[in-house]
């Protein structure tokens, strides 16, 4: 029977999936392997039908530089109860190749134990994908799709910013980036927005709703006195993930409750709720200005590519078939800024929990150092200037609030 190679796609979509499947399709078919796409990930892959989709080249080639992803994805994660050979030994499949997060990579580890207690070689090779750039990879190296939703983002931030000076308005933005802040640093200051909050630049103090709508205050405040009538201040998502739990049921705002009481996060608008907060926050204070919330979410998963991650998604599909020949099994792809490939495994990413501990935004950083130079906030140099807006302009002092001082 023909050997064959069986792709599935776990978690969201990022723009570069379509690169590495068409990559890998095309590697594989030139070594006379069918190339198996998998519909629905994991869910497919044990179902009793699995809806599979037949690679050629034609159709490979056809998908490289398109945005979202060929196969259905899923985030399933199947319990032990779910595994079968079925779908392995009906295709002699030699190889699964996931693409996916952590998630998706440590159930292809379980799958590739079970499948070994069967007596069954096949080979798994994981390529690492999301567009929060917060896996830590060798040398920093971003996460397929990150640049490619960075550069969509700044896109839209730009187009936002420039609505902002014509109509001397303000917006409240929010972008996707649920541990790390990676992402909004990227369109914030590759659009130079005055004020930009992430996650990571709560290293000192406790994050709390009024710190975070008082930090938007400072910057709108802040270019007040400058005499600049606008701005765009961005604020991750992942701000909004670390808030007590108590205090977002207590702040006003009606939420949706998942079966444990937690507030179903996903169903609401992050920039919608701080602009609202904003704007409440500024008429107690007498302070007319009016803003506007802006939220960036899915527009930037299903984006093409960019150049950048064509040649990176390019390089991780070649390097899934380069570590297949040599025989290597249970890893992660990566390539290092030479484009050198080399395996990694889930072992190398953990804590002692077991955990995969996001690579965060490192604030003591020359480049975020410098960044934060070219943003508008209060500092104790405008108390005097500020005095004429508020009462306790100390309040609203960038590096107070932070505890950065």
């Amino acid at each position: 029977m023909e050997k064959s190679v069986a792709i599935i796609c776990g978690g969201g979509p990022a723009p570069g999936i379509n690169t590495v499947i068409s990559t890998v399709a095309k590697v594989f078919l030139n070594d006379g392997y069918r190339v198996l796409g998998v519909q629905e990930g994991y869910k497919g892959l044990f179902a009793e039908s699995p809806q599979i989709k037949e690679f050629d080249f034609e159709h490979a080639d056809r998908i490289f530089s398109r945005g979202g992803s060929t196969l259905i994805m899923s985030r399933h994660k199947p319990k032990d109860d779910e595994f079968t050979v079925d779908f392995f030994v009906k295709n002699n499949v030699k190889l699964l190749v996931t693409i996916g997060g952590d998630d998706t990579a440590s159930t292809a580890n379980r799958i590739s134990k079970f499948l070994a207690k069967n007596n069954l070689d096949v080979k798994n090779i994981h390529v690492p994908k999301t567009i929060d750039n917060d896996l830590p990879l060798p040398d920093r190296n971003p996460t397929f799709g990150f640049h490619s939703a960075k550069d969509e983002g700044v896109k839209i931030g730009n187009t936002v910013y420039e609505d902002a000076r014509t109509s001397h308005n303000w917006f409240v933005m929010s972008t996707m980036g649920r541990s790390a802040g990676h992402l909004a640093f990227g369109i914030a200051t590759g659009c130079h927005f005055p004020m930009m909050i992430i996650p990571e630049m709560f290293n000192k103090t406790k994050p709390t709703l009024d710190k975070i709508i008082n930090l938007i205050i400072s910057s709108m405040v802040k270019r007040r006195i400058l005499d600049i009538q606008y701005g765009v201040a961005l604020v991750s998502e992942g701000v909004f993930h670390i808030i007590d739990v108590e205090e977002l049921k207590n702040c006003g705002i009606l939420f949706t409750y998942d079966d444990h009481g937690h507030p179903e996060l996903g169903n609401v608008s992050k920039s919608n709720i701080f602009n609202v907060l904003v704007q409440e926050k500024l008429k107690k204070l007498g302070i007319s200005i009016k803003s506007r919330p802006v939220e960036i979410g899915y527009e930037l998963r299903c984006c093409r590519p960019i150049g950048y991650d064509l040649t990176l998604c390019t390089l991780l599909g070649i390097g899934v078939k380069k570590l297949y020949d040599e025989g290597i099994s249970g890893c992660i792809v990566t390539a290092n800024s030479k484009g050198d490939i080399s395996p990694m495994y889930l072992s190398e990413f953990e804590d002692a929990n077991g955990k995969i501990p996001p690579r965060l935004v490192d604030m003591d950083s020359q480049i975020a150092k410098l960044c934060l130079q070219n943003m508008h906030f209060i500092t104790a140099k405008d108390y005097a200037a500020a005095g004429a807006l508020l009462d306790h302009p100390e309040e609203y002092d960038f590096n107070k609030i932070l505890n950065w001082q």
